[in-house]
Formats: C-alpha cells, structure tokens, sequence
C-alpha cells in the first residue's frame, strides 16, 4: 500500500471518491435501525484538517480528547496504563457515565504488561487483559483500572445484551509455552462497572483458539465467534448455544454448545467474488472438542463434507436480526481461494441464509483505501466506521449506506523515522451509548481518544 497515494488523498479531499465498495439491500434493514434518519454524503462529513499537536486529523468541527495513554499512571495506582490497546466497548452507567471497556493485545514481550491484580489475574505469565474508565457524561476520565489480568494477546471481543464485554484471547499457546502456567486461547467475561464480580474465569465451553470477536443475538442468546487465523487451515466462523441464554452475568458459565459453520459446496470463503451472493441452508456441526485438547479446532475432523473456513476472519457484530462478520483479506500466496481486500458477510439465522453484502478494494487499483477491514462499528449517522490495518497512512473509514467512503480519522503518531514514517492501526472505535461520542484507540503507541462533534447533523 503506497503511503504518498493516501496522503495525496487526503490532503485533497478525494477520499471515496474513486473506491468501488459493492453494497446490497441486506444492509438496509441494519442501516435502518440506526440513530440517525439521513446519511452523511459522499464526502462524509468533510476533508480531514492537520492536527497542530501532531495526533489526530479529524474533519472540521469536530474535536478530540486523549483519555489515556500508554506508560501513564493507571488513576487506580496499579502500574501503569498497558500497551497495545485494541478492542474496546463503551457500557452504559448510572447518571450518564459511560464505562470504557479496553483489551490490551500483549504477547510476553510487551513494554508494558497489564499490572497483576490479585483476584483479577487468571495466569500471572499472560501480560494481557482489560482496563476500564468510568468517564462522565463530558468525558471526563473519572477511574482508570485493571479490569482482568493474566490473559494474553487480548485481541477484540464484543458487548452482551447485559452490558458486561466478552474479552478474547487470539492464541492457542497451552501451559508451558512461553512461561504460561495455564492454557490460554479462551472468553473472558468483564464486568467493568464491578471487575470483581466476573473476576478471571475462561469460559472454557466457548472453545479454545484463535478468538478474534465476538456478538450475542439478543433476542436468542446465540454467541457468534469469529477465529483470526493468518495462516492455512484459515479459521471458522463459530456460534455458541449457552445453556442459559441471555442469563445474565456469570450466565455463560453453565456452559453450552460451540458450532462451526459449513456453508454447502464451499470451502473457503474468498473463493466469493460477487457481492450480494447469496448461500442458503447453512449448516452448523457440532465442534468435536472445543477445548483442543490434542488438535486445533480448524483441523478437527467435521464428517465427510468437511467444514468452511476463512482467512483473516476478525469483526463481528449484530445488527437488525442478523449478525455481521469481517474477513480482513484473502490472499492466494498465502492459500486462500482467491484474493480480496476485505469482505462483510451477513447471517441471518431465522432464514439460514449467508450473503456477502461489501466486498472492500477494487482488484483494478489496491492503492485506493479500503484495504483490510478490522474492528468495526455502526455509526450514529448511517452506515459504518471501519479501523483499517493496512499499510501506510493509517484512517478510521466511514462507510455510507450508499457504499460511499469517506475518511473520518487519520493517525498522526509517527512510530517510524521521518525518512520512513510508520503509523499505528487503530482500533477498538465504538459510541457512546446516546451516540455523541466516538471512542477510538490507536493500538501503538497505545492511545485512547474520545471524538466528538455534529454526528448527527
């Protein structure tokens, strides 16, 4: 991905106006349910401005707030604020607040670990976990600390219908393996308003892989589960049946059922290259041993017709009655079918029917942005906000619900040298629960920001 030609984008406003993004009416019914009743344009709400402080370029009139940042003190006095910031939710509070619920994607090597708590902590050896802010209704930070510990390469995750975050570990290291004392590839369940009330239990039953993120059908239950697989076999796309289905907290300890996804006479999910394809009668197969105990999930045996995967399968979330999911990219040299620059694919469970509604980049032009969907969300004015982990200039992208991109945010952190600049991906972005504010992380150098302005004009 050429840096000059984002920025060259950028700096002239032309951001969507030549990215082809196919979109098809199975958006409609999730765009509907959405606060606002327009669209922004196809210049979404206008070209990014130059942050004088070097950190965020956002459209005019709207402004940030840095909420914290890694190496600073945690406000708990714990340590310090964790690296690697990434998946995050924002959960309503009483009297207006807004709980910030962060995963801190660490690996043994991070600069700085998630601070061990006692009774938050599952693995003293996992550097990964959660911090929460509890924030007022101005945004105002008015608590800062650990929330889980213990965990590792904590990735994404996703919100239940009781407010509490799923937090997911993107591993399958078992005890032993770089000084982890216990097995990790697992669910978390955190309850940022009382960390202590969930404390650091795997819910074991959800499987044990490569977790990327996560969605709860609210009117069901069913936990839809995407597996970040880089390499082949690619991951599946899982869903959970809990024995007790929208419980409450601590519910999704009973226990349940974990699934894989085959969709009939397909394999491998990049092998789709017309947007608004449609597969029906999907099927779902049991999971032989979630727990991979001896063999990792994706290379399990699934019967004679096998089992569907999908490379780079990172986000998902519920919208409407059908639940959405993200394969970041595709690429033949690395085994996928065919080569893509992201996919949006939607399930809807009462019609058991799979159709890919975007289809991201043109095969014609991969300089254009749009490459490698990641973390994604609804926006309060129509359509989406997508974290690209591409190459080069790093943006949060608008997606309208025409198939319009417009660039809503652009890093300005140089981690690289000014000869060779490099930019951190962002992350984690989501709205606050009245949708006037937008938080996003920058994953290095870990930074959290709350964004806010004419959202709804």
């Amino acid at each position: 991905m050429s840096a000059t030609r984002r920025q060259i984008l950028v700096g002239s406003g032309a951001l969507g106006a030549g990215l082809s993004i196919a979109f098809t009416g199975a958006l409609s019914e999730l765009f509907a349910g959405t606060a606002a009743a327009q669209d922004v344009g196809h210049e979404g709400y206008g070209p990014l401005v130059p942050d004088p402080k070097g950190l965020l370029d956002l459209p005019k009139g709207f402004r940030y707030r840095v909420l914290s940042r890694e190496g600073d003190p945690l406000r708990s006095g714990e340590g310090s604020v964790p690296s690697n910031h990434d998946g995050m939710t924002a959960l309503p509070g009483h009297g207006g607040r807004v709980h910030l619920v962060r995963n801190h994607e660490n690996r043994p090597t991070a600069a700085h670990p998630v601070p061990t708590v006692e009774g938050l902590t599952y693995d003293p050896a996992g550097k990964g976990g959660c911090t929460a802010l509890t924030l007022d209704s101005r945004n105002k930070v008015l608590s800062e600390r650990v929330a889980i510990a213990g965990t590792a390469v904590n990735c994404a995750g996703g919100p239940t219908p009781w407010h509490t975050w799923l937090t997911c570990e993107e591993t399958e290291d078992k005890a032993g393996t770089n000084g982890y004392s216990k097995d990790h590839g697992f669910i978390f369940e955190v309850d940022a308003s009382d960390p202590r009330r969930t404390g650091a239990v795997p819910l074991t039953a959800m499987g044990r892989f490569q977790h990327e993120a996560i969605a709860v059908d609210p009117r069901r239950g069913i936990v839809y589960e995407t597996e970040d697989a880089f390499l082949k076999p690619f991951g599946l796309f899982y869903r959970f049946l809990p024995e007790k289905p929208l419980g409450g907290v601590g519910s999704l300890r009973a226990g349940g059922r974990l699934q894989a996804m085959r969709v009939p006479g397909v394999t491998d999910l990049s092998s789709i290259r017309t947007t608004g394809a449609v597969f029906d009668g999907i099927e779902w197969v049991d999971v032989p041993d979630p727990l991979a105990a001896e063999t990792p999930v994706r290379l399990q045996d699934f019967g004679p017709k096998g089992i569907t995967h999908a490379q780079k399968l990172e986000g998902c979330y519920w919208g409407g009655r059908c639940v959405y999911f993200v394969s970041s990219f595709a690429r033949g040299s690395d085994g996928s079918a065919a080569d893509h620059f992201g996919q949006i694919w939607r399930y809807d469970p009462q019609q058991r029917r799979l159709t890919l509604v975007v289809r991201f980049g043109p095969d014609t032009d991969v300089q254009l942005p749009g490459e490698s969907p990641d973390n994604i969300c609804l926006a309060p004015s129509g359509g989406l906000m997508v974290c690209e982990d591409g190459n080069g200039a790093q943006h949060v992208f608008g997606v309208t619900r025409t198939g319009e991109v417009y660039a809503m945010a652009r890093g300005r952190q140089n981690i690289g040298t000014p000869e060779a600049p490099e930019w951190g991906e962002f992350a984690g972005v989501t709205f606050s629960p009245d949708g006037g504010t937008m938080y996003v992380n920058c994953y290095t150098p870990g930074t959290t920001f709350a964004v806010t302005g004419p959202w709804r004009r």
